[in-house]
C-alpha cells in the first residue's frame, strides 16, 4: 500500500516541470524527477502518513526538530542568508586578489553554475527509496551502507565545525573593527573579541531551538546583510573614484601564486555551498523537490547579486592591497563604519546558528529528553550545557588559529568538495545508473574524479597557508 501510494505521489510530482529540468535534461539523464527506488526500509511518518498522502508530520519519529513546516521562500532566505553572510566581506581579498580580474570573474560565475548543478542533483535524491532523508548521512547510508553513513557524518561535522569557527573569527574581527574606530590602543585584542563573539552566539543558540524557529530572524538577517553590503559598496566606490591608479597584479612568487590560486578555488566553492542541503530541505513543505529547486534558483540568481556587487567593487577600489576584511580597507564616517561592523557582527550570529543546526539536531535527538516543549526549563538547561560546550570548543579553536581566509580554503578542500561535488555526483550516478546513457555516466564520473583530485590539491594548499600564517604570526594572534 505504501509503495503504491509513493509511486502515485512520484508520478504526480513528475508531471510538474521545473526550471532545472529544462536546462539540464541531458546531464541529469531525464526530464522528470528522481524516481523512487525499491524501499530498503519502511517509510516513516516523515514521508507518508497512515492514509498514504504526501503530507508530512510536523515532527518525524527520529528527530527532535521540526520538519516539513516551511514554505519554499523561507528556505530560500535560509540559503541566501548563508551565501550573503559577512563572509562576503572577505571575497575581494581571498578570491579576487589571488585570481585577478579574469580568473576571479570567471571563477565566481563558473563556481556558481557547477554549485547550482550539484545542489540540484542532491535535492532530487531527497526521497530516494520511498522516504525523506532529512540528513545528509541518512541519504548516504541508504545508498551505500553504514560505513558511508559514518564517513559522511564525519565529513559534514568537520565542514560545519570549520564554517562555524570561521563565523566566530569573522564576528570577532567585526567587533575589533568597531573598537579600533574609537580606541586604537591595542587593549582589546582579537582573541578577546572572539571570546565575546562566541558568548553571544551561545546566548542566541539557547533561545532558538531548531532551524525552522529562525523565521523572523531571517528577515532581520537580510536587513543586516543589506546594511553592511551597501555600506561596503558605497565606501569602496567613493574610495575607488578618488584613489590613484591601483595595482591589480597577482602578488607573490611563482610557487605561492600556484598555492594561492588553488586555495582561492576552494574558497569559491565554499562561498556557494552549505554542506547541509538535505537538512535544509527537510524543513520544506511538499512537494519537496519542486520547492527546493525554487529555493535554489532564488539563491543562485537574486541571492548572488549582493555578493557579486561587494566583491567586485572592493577589488576594483583597492586592487591587490584589498584587506581580508573589506571594511578594514574602506574609509568613511566613523558612525557609518560602526553601523556596518555591528550589522556584520549580529548577522554572523544568525548565520552561525544555521550552520550549527545539524549538530544541534543530533545532540537534541540523541541526548535530549524528548519531553515537554522546546522552552521547558529542562530543555533550555540542556541547550545551555550541550550547545554551550560545543560553541566553547569552536571559540577556542577560532581564537587559537584566527586565520579566516585559510579556514575558508581548507573547509572547501576537506569537506565542501567531497560533500557537494564528489558525493552528490556519485550518489546520483549510483541511484540512476540504469537510466543514464554512456555519455551521461562519463560526465558524472568526470565530476567525481576531477573534483576528488582537486580536493586533494586544495587540502595541501590550505594546510600550507595555515602553516605559513602560523609562522608569520603566532597562536592566539591579534590580527
Amino acid at each position: 500500500m505504501h509503495r503504491k501510494k509513493l509511486e502515485e505521489v512520484g508520478e504526480a510530482e513528475d508531471q510538474r516541470p521545473s526550471p532545472s529540468s529544462l536546462i539540464w535534461p541531458l546531464l541529469l539523464g531525464e526530464r522528470d524527477r528522481c524516481q523512487v527506488m525499491p524501499a530498503m526500509e519502511e517509510p516513516t511518518t516523515a514521508s507518508v502518513d497512515e492514509r498514504g498522502s504526501n503530507k508530512d508530520q510536523g515532527v518525524s519519529d527520529d528527530t527532535a526538530h521540526q520538519i516539513s513546516t516551511d514554505p519554499w521562500y523561507q528556505v530560500a532566505f535560509v540559503l541566501t542568508t548563508g551565501v550573503n553572510s559577512a563572509y562576503v566581506l572577505g571575497y575581494s581579498g581571498s578570491v579576487m586578489v589571488p585570481l585577478g580580474w579574469v580568473g576571479g570573474t570567471v571563477g565566481l560565475v563558473l563556481a556558481a553554475a557547477i554549485s547550482m548543478y550539484a545542489n540540484a542533483l542532491l535535492a532530487r535524491l531527497h526521497e530516494t527509496g520511498g522516504k525523506r532523508h532529512i540528513r545528509y548521512r541518512d541519504l548516504a547510508g541508504h545508498i551505500y551502507g553504514k560505513k558511508a553513513y559514518a564517513l559522511t557524518w564525519t565529513l559534514q561535522y568537520v565542514n560545519l565545525f570549520m564554517i562555524n569557527t570561521g563565523f566566530i573569527i569573522l564576528a570577532g574581527q567585526a567587533l575589533k573593527a568597531v573598537y579600533v574606530l574609537y580606541r586604537d590602543d591595542g587593549i582589546l585584542k582579537l582573541p578577546y573579541c572572539i571570546a565575546i563573539a562566541g558568548f553571544v552566539c551561545a546566548i542566541f543558540a539557547f533561545g532558538i531551538p531548531y532551524l525552522s524557529a529562525l523565521r523572523i530572524w531571517l528577515g532581520v538577517s537580510t536587513v543586516l546583510s543589506l546594511i553592511y553590503i551597501i555600506v561596503a559598496f558605497v565606501l569602496s566606490l567613493h574610495d575607488g573614484v578618488n584613489a590613484p591608479q591601483r595595482d591589480y597584479s597577482i602578488p607573490g612568487d611563482h610557487t605561492s601564486k600556484i598555492f594561492s590560486t588553488i586555495g582561492a578555488a576552494a574558497t569559491l566553492v565554499f562561498a556557494y555551498n552549505t554542506g547541509m542541503l538535505p537538512e535544509i530541505q527537510a524543513t520544506i513543505l511538499p512537494p519537496v523537490v519542486k520547492n527546493m529547486e525554487k529555493a535554489l534558483w532564488f539563491q543562485f540568481t537574486v541571492g548572488l547579486l549582493p555578493m557579486y556587487a561587494v566583491t567586485f567593487i572592493g577589488y576594483w577600489a583597492y586592487g591587490s592591497s584589498t584587506s581580508a576584511y573589506l571594511l578594514n580597507s574602506a574609509n568613511g564616517p566613523v558612525w557609518v563604519k560602526t553601523l556596518a561592523n555591528v550589522s556584520a557582527f549580529f548577522q554572523t550570529v544568525v548565520s552561525l546558528h544555521i550552520f550549527a543546526s545539524p549538530m544541534y539536531e543530533y545532540l537534541d535527538t540523541r541526548f535530549g529528553s524528548g519531553v515537554g516543549g522546546p522552552f521547558a526549563f529542562h530543555n533550555i538547561l540542556f541547550r545551555v550545557i550541550v550547545r554551550g560546550g560545543y560553541l566553547t570548543v569552536n571559540t577556542f579553536v577560532a581564537a587559537f588559529l584566527p586565520f579566516l581566509g585559510d579556514f575558508m580554503s581548507l573547509t572547501g578542500a576537506i569537506s565542501t568538495f567531497p560533500l557537494t561535488f564528489v558525493l552528490a555526483n556519485h550518489m546520483y550516478l549510483k541511484v540512476k545508473q540504469n537510466k543514464l546513457s554512456t555519455v551521461q555516466k562519463g560526465w558524472h564520473w568526470l565530476n567525481v574524479l576531477g573534483f576528488g583530485a582537486f580536493a586533494v590539491l586544495a587540502f595541501i594548499a590550505g594546510v600550507r597557508l595555515i602553516m605559513v600564517d602560523s609562522q608569520t604570526y603566532h597562536f592566539f594572534a591579534d590580527l
